[in-house]
């Protein structure tokens, strides 16, 4: 079994040689730095965001005016993560947000990372605004993905999402969770499975 590693030793979670920029819709879930619970709360089944919750929610519903190539799908906020599906067409008409001073170019496709990148950037730095804490991680380092191959997974996983708030006392990112969820686990633990027969 081979496990890719990053230069400080970390686990590469992407699937080796594959393509990140082309269509295909791709599942991915974003954990705040330490799993803290700053996104705000549920409550009676029901997700509460509080006003970094809110600037969450905002930036993704905003990321497609960014990358054209790429549509929003399903998506949720909890307290310490963020869970949504991702869907890259073939028209390669998205922008990748370069370094400052250097002009975008608008024939680049974006690969997923970028996406995901120029997301936890703006909203760190809005977040961080707020509470004047500039510098302040907000977020892990990585991120897991999953590249959703039909209709049927996706299909779970939007049921998923919808559902999370509701499940969240049995969710792997709730360090108080009762229990599991069979779905959760046959999300997670399939693309585990998936990642190290092709490693």
């Amino acid at each position: 079994m081979n496990q890719h590693l990053e230069k400080d030793g970390r686990r590469f979670l992407r699937l080796k040689d594959y393509d990140y920029s082309q269509a295909g819709a791709y599942f991915v879930t974003i954990c705040t730095q330490k799993s803290k619970l700053i996104l705000g709360k549920v409550v009676e089944d029901e997700m509460v965001l509080n006003k970094y919750g809110r600037i969450v929610e905002q930036s993704w519903n905003e990321l497609s005016n960014h990358f054209l190539n790429m549509k929003i799908d399903w998506f949720v906020v909890m307290p310490n993560h963020i869970h949504g599906i991702i869907a890259l067409d073939d028209d390669g008409r998205g922008w990748v947000p370069l370094p400052r001073g250097e002009e975008t170019s608008p024939l680049q496709k974006p690969i997923l990372g970028q996406i995901i990148g120029y997301f936890k950037y703006q909203t760190t730095k809005l977040i961080n605004e707020i509470r004047s804490t500039p510098g302040f991680r907000v977020w892990q380092r990585n991120y897991y993905e999953h590249v959703i191959r039909n209709e049927e997974k996706l299909n779970k996983i939007r049921y998923y999402i919808q559902t999370n708030p509701l499940k969240w006392n049995l969710d792997r990112e709730n360090r108080q969770r009762i229990g599991s969820d069979e779905l959760e686990d046959e999300i997670f633990i399939s693309k585990r499975i998936s990642q190290l027969s092709r490693g």
